[in-house]
C-alpha cells in the first residue's frame, strides 16, 4: 500500500478539492487505494469495506503528509474563511488540521443526513472501533459527538509506515514489560502432570477460535482464557509463561505492579485498565507476577479502606473475564487468593519443587559448553542430597563457573560448588549437612 501512497494522496487531494467546490462530476476514482488498503488488512484477518477505508485513509494522513488538510482548505479557498462543515481542530502540539467525525462525515457523506448517520454507525460500532485501530476521541459535555478527533492506534500507524508494529515503551501510561528469554523448551524441566495441563493452554489457544464459530457455543463461553500458576519461587512459572509465548508466537507483557498498585483510591484500577485497553485485540499474554498483591481475597468491610479494597478486587474479577487473551497469573501461594477468582480460571498449575530425577536434569543442563564439571563430580549424588529449585541450581552453576574462568581452569570444582550450594542455604536460613 505505501509504495502507491503519493499516487493515492493527490487522488484523494483532488476529490476533496471537488467536493468542497462542488464541483460537478468531481468523484475522483480512489479504487486503487481501497484496494490496497483491503488487501493489507487481510493480512490480519480484518475485512473492511470501501468506507471503512476510507475513514482509515483520513485519519492516517496528517500522520505522513502533516499540512495535508491546511493545503486542500487554502487551494479550495484562497481567499480565506472559515468552514465549518469540513471539521477539523488542532492539536496541542501539532499545528496542523487534524480530522475529526465531523471531517469524515463531509467527505463520506455531505449533507446526506442518512448517510451521515452512516458514517457516525462506524464511528461507534464499526470493525475499526471493535479492533481499536481506530477511535473517536470524547468531547466535553454539550458538543456534537462527531466534534472529537479521529486517532489511529500507534501500532497500526507503525504497521503502514515501516511494515512492522512498535513495541509499546513502558511507562506511567503503560506499565507492563515485554518479558523474553533465550531459553527454550529444553531447558525446563517440569513433572507430567504439569506438562499435560500446559499443553491444555496450547490447545486453547490454537483451536478455541474454531469453537467460538459454532452457534451454540459460541453464545455460552467467553474468548479469554485464564490460567493461574502458583507453587513456590523459582520453580519456572515465568519462565514457562514466557516460553509459551513463544511457543504461541505471542508477545508477553508482565504488568509491573511498582506501577499499578496505588494507595489513592480507584488510581489501581485507572493503571490497570490502561494495560487491558492496550492489549485488547492485540494477541498478546498478559502476565501478573507475584498475583496476590493485587488479586487477594477480599475482607470484612470495617472501614472505608475495606470497602474499596473490595471494589477493587471486584474490579478485577470483571475485568479479568472480559480479557478476550490468554491472561497468566502467578502466585506462590494459592490460598492467598480470592476464591471467586479461583473458580474463574480454566486451569490452575501446580509447580512443585523438583525431585531428585528432576533436580538431577536441572544439574545436567545447567552446566555451561565450555566448562563442565570435572570428572570426580557426582551429580546423582548432589541431586540427592541437595533439595534445590532451578534458579537456586542456575545461580550456583553459574557462581562456580566464574571461579573457573578467574582461574583459568578447564573445569567446574566440586569445592566451588559446594561453596555456592552453602551460599543458597544461607541465603534461605537453612543449615548445610
Amino acid at each position: 500500500m505505501l509504495q502507491n501512497i503519493q499516487v493515492h494522496i493527490q487522488s484523494f487531494a483532488n476529490y476533496l478539492l471537488s467536493l468542497i467546490r462542488k464541483e460537478e462530476n468531481g468523484a475522483w476514482d480512489l479504487s486503487a487505494f481501497i484496494d490496497d488498503t483491503q488487501r493489507e488488512f487481510i493480512k490480519y484477518d480484518i475485512e473492511l469495506s470501501p468506507d471503512q477505508c476510507m475513514l482509515f485513509l483520513i485519519a492516517y494522513i496528517p500522520h505522513i503528509h502533516p499540512n495535508f488538510y491546511d493545503e486542500i482548505i487554502k487551494e479550495a479557498m484562497p481567499q480565506g474563511g472559515d468552514f465549518p462543515e469540513f471539521g477539523g481542530v488542532r492539536g496541542s502540539n501539532h499545528r496542523g488540521l487534524l480530522p475529526t467525525g465531523e471531517t469524515a462525515q463531509f467527505i463520506l457523506a455531505g449533507g446526506d443526513i442518512v448517510k451521515r448517520m452512516n458514517v457516525q454507525q462506524l464511528l461507534t460500532d464499526g470493525v475499526l472501533i471493535k479492533q481499536s485501530i481506530l477511535s473517536l476521541e470524547a468531547v466535553k459535555d454539550g458538543e456534537p459527538l462527531m466534534s472529537g478527533r479521529l486517532m489511529l492506534d500507534q501500532e497500526w500507524i507503525s504497521r503502514m509506515v515501516t511494515g512492522e508494529e512498535s513495541t509499546p515503551k513502558f511507562s506511567p501510561d503503560f506499565p507492563a514489560k515485554k518479558v523474553i528469554t533465550a531459553m527454550t523448551w529444553d531447558d525446563l524441566v517440569l513433572n507430567n502432570y504439569t506438562q499435560t495441563q500446559l499443553n491444555d493452554i496450547i490447545i486453547w489457544v490454537e483451536h478455541n477460535n474454531t469453537l467460538m464459530q459454532d452457534e451454540v457455543m459460541k453464545r455460552k463461553i467467553k474468548p479469554g482464557y485464564r490460567a493461574l500458576f502458583h507453587g513456590p519461587s523459582g520453580t519456572g512459572k515465568t519462565l514457562t509463561a514466557t516460553l509459551l509465548g513463544n511457543h504461541l508466537k505471542k508477545d508477553v507483557y508482565r504488568i509491573d505492579l511498582s506501577q499499578v498498585v496505588s494507595k489513592y483510591i480507584g488510581e489501581t484500577e485507572k493503571n490497570l485498565e490502561k494495560v487491558f485497553t492496550r492489549a485488547e485485540n492485540k494477541n498478546w499474554v498478559l502476565f501478573f507476577d507475584e498475583a496476590d498483591a493485587l488479586f487477594g481475597k477480599r475482607t470484612s468491610v470495617q472501614n472505608s479502606h475495606d470497602r474499596y479494597a473490595n471494589q477493587e478486587v471486584s474490579y478485577l474479577l470483571q475485568r479479568i473475564e472480559d480479557y478476550p487473551g490468554l491472561l497468566i497469573l502467578a502466585s506462590n501461594i494459592k490460598s492467598n487468593m480470592d476464591d471467586a477468582f479461583l473458580r474463574r480460571f480454566h486451569t490452575i498449575i501446580h509447580f512443585s519443587p523438583p525431585n531428585p530425577a528432576e533436580r538431577l536434569k536441572l544439574w545436567e543442563k545447567a552446566f555451561p559448553a565450555s566448562y563442565p564439571p570435572e570428572p570426580t563430580m557426582n551429580l546423582k549424588e548432589i541431586a540427592d542430597k541437595y533439595e534445590l529449585n532451578g534458579a537456586a541450581i542456575l545461580n550456583i552453576i553459574h557462581y562456580a563457573a566464574l571461579q573457573s574462568v578467574s582461574r583459568g581452569d578447564q573445569y567446574i570444582r566440586n569445592a566451588d560448588v559446594t561453596e555456592a550450594i552453602r551460599k543458597e542455604y544461607r541465603k534461605e536460613e537453612k543449615t548445610m549437612s
